[in-house]
């Protein structure tokens, strides 16, 4: 399975193995995950990397 970074709504980075992209009654690319820095259901997005 493939891992995604996300960034929460409070600024932590982290990857996770289930972001859910294929809902179709959602809007935009935020979803509800639970952040293990805050251990709360947060807003996260997918973290654009760079190339350097």
């Amino acid at each position: 399975m493939e891992r995604t970074v996300v960034r929460c709504a409070d600024g932590h980075v982290f990857s996770t193995a289930s972001f859910p992209m294929q809902k179709a009654d959602r809007l935009g690319p935020g979803r509800l995950v639970r952040c293990p820095r805050c251990a709360r259901l947060r807003s996260a997005v997918p973290v654009v990397m760079e190339k350097r």
